[in-house]
């Protein structure tokens, strides 16, 4: 089980079996393409409805909690003196959304109840590297342990 909503889409994205080493809020030092890094904790907010009794310290508390998939691509590979090559693997951004979007992330320490991506954008090519980024957007329950210090 992963112990952060990072690591819980981590071991999803690898668990599909694309080849792509996925990291937590960056890369090895000196990492080949492709790969992809988490971020999350982006932004955390109460979800407005299902939260209860606020009164009730011992209620469970629902949030919404952003987070970021960044894949990273070699662009192009030089093939002659004069030509290269797409080396981009087309299709492979959407396919990381399309199986992101309303996955339950079982590995997660919380109880997901939806994930939802909301936006992805491709960015122009910089140093031979292309780059997609993916929004998620995760309702999970909030960890006790998050909030009160051990």
């Amino acid at each position: 089980m992963a112990a952060t909503t990072g690591g819980a889409i981590k071991a999803y994205l690898e668990s599909l079996g694309s080849g792509v080493p996925v990291f937590r809020d960056g890369p090895r030092q000196d990492q080949a393409p492709p790969f992809a890094v988490v971020t999350e904790a982006e932004s955390i907010g109460l979800t407005p409805t299902g939260n209860g009794d606020y009164g009730d310290p011992n209620a469970t508390l629902q949030i919404t909690e952003i987070a970021t998939v960044d894949l990273v691509e070699t662009a192009r590979i030089k093939t002659g003196a004069a030509t290269a090559r797409s080396a981009e693997r087309y299709g492979l951004a959407e396919s990381f959304a399309h199986a992101l979007n309303h996955a339950t992330l079982p590995a997660h320490p919380a109880r997901v109840t939806a994930v939802r991506v909301t936006g992805m954008q491709r960015f122009p090519i910089v140093d031979n590297r292309v780059r997609s980024s993916i929004t998620v957007e995760i309702k999970r329950a909030l960890l006790a342990e998050e909030v009160v210090p051990s």
